[in-house]
């Protein structure tokens, strides 16, 4: 079974065991009523859930007081992949740490971190540049992703 990040408990809310959960995917049936997660090396169980500036309020069964977040605050929130039929999804676990060239073969570095940004996210590579996922083309499970970027991009780290 494999387990692909989704979330992250960020803290505690309130004194009825809920937490504050910032998703890292699209999928908000990842905190719907019923959904199963892996906090920490736990299963959970979301009883409930509501969106909150951007996160989510949500309650696992089995919280039932603030002290019993205590122990999956800070915890990554894994759940099962499925099945995808769009064959052009990009997955941040087969990004990060793939090595990013240029149409003509140039490589450019490894992906270190996708980062969030609100025009398109961001590849964050070794080499300290910025690649906006607009521009790649083509990327494989096996570690290599292609971009085709407009002239310049790279020119300031060149020097």
């Amino acid at each position: 079974m494999t387990l692909l990040e989704v979330g992250k408990v960020d803290k505690p809310h309130g004194l009825r065991g809920e937490v504050v959960v910032t998703l890292t995917t699209t999928e908000k049936a990842r905190v719907a009523e019923g959904a199963r997660l892996v906090a920490g090396d736990r299963e959970v169980v979301v009883v409930s859930s509501t969106p909150h500036h951007h996160r989510w309020i949500v309650a696992f069964d089995g919280f039932s007081r603030r002290e019993d977040t205590d122990a999956i605050v800070g915890a990554v929130l894994r759940a099962e992949s499925i099945a995808d039929t769009d064959p052009d999804a990009l997955w941040v676990h087969e990004l990060v740490g793939a090595e990013v060239v240029e149409a003509d073969g140039t490589s450019r570095g490894r992906v270190e971190a996708v980062q969030e940004n609100p025009a398109s996210d961001l590849l964050v590579l070794d080499t300290g540049a910025l690649v906006p996922l607009t521009f790649v083309v083509e990327h494989t499970p096996a570690g290599r992703v292609v971009v085709d970027v407009p002239a310049g991009l790279f020119d300031l780290l060149d020097g």
